[in-house]
């Protein structure tokens, strides 16, 4: 566990955390599907109840998306998403993708995240590209639209600087 000053602290999720983690996706109006209790950290705070959770999903196609960050509305703005992003990140040495609303791109560009290219995205990613674009030709989705964006790790960068030499 990594405790905060804030009053509360990161752990791994358990098999019994998997309804509250569902119940709190459902609760923020995020995508429900592919949650893994084994993939997720959680933020609890001093009396053990999950304020926060986030995961890092691995798609068929290899690619790895940071998703499911959701935090309780009674703690938001106190750096719990940041703290269980920051933790996942950490992890991560690749390419990590992540899809948000429009208006969250500048909350993600803090942590590294950029707005990807076509070319950057995998096939998972672009078939997504695809089914958003028409869902929002068919006014099935909201005008702001969805963003995917595209973090890479040191490793990856110093790769890319070896190669363009």
């Amino acid at each position: 566990m990594a405790a905060s000053d804030i009053g509360f602290t990161l752990r791994q999720a358990r098999a019994e955390d998997y309804p509250a983690i569902r119940k709190m996706i459902r609760r923020v109006g995020i995508n429900p599907l592919g949650l893994h209790w084994e993939r997720f950290v959680l933020t609890v705070d001093g009396s053990g109840s999950m304020i926060g959770c986030g995961q890092v999903k691995q798609h068929g196609d290899g690619s790895r998306e940071l998703a499911s960050i959701a935090v309780a509305e009674a703690w938001r703005g106190q750096g719990v998403a940041s703290a269980i992003i920051r933790h996942l990140m950490q992890k991560e040495n690749g390419r990590l993708f992540l899809t948000c609303r429009v208006g969250l791109g500048s909350f993600y560009k803090r942590f590294g995240f950029q707005e990807a290219e076509i070319s950057e995205l995998t096939p998972y990613f672009r078939h997504l590209s695809r089914l958003v674009e028409s869902l929002r030709i068919l006014r099935l989705m909201p005008a702001e639209g969805l963003l995917i964006m595209l973090w890479e790790s040191e490793s990856v960068k110093s790769d890319q600087e070896k190669t363009k030499r």
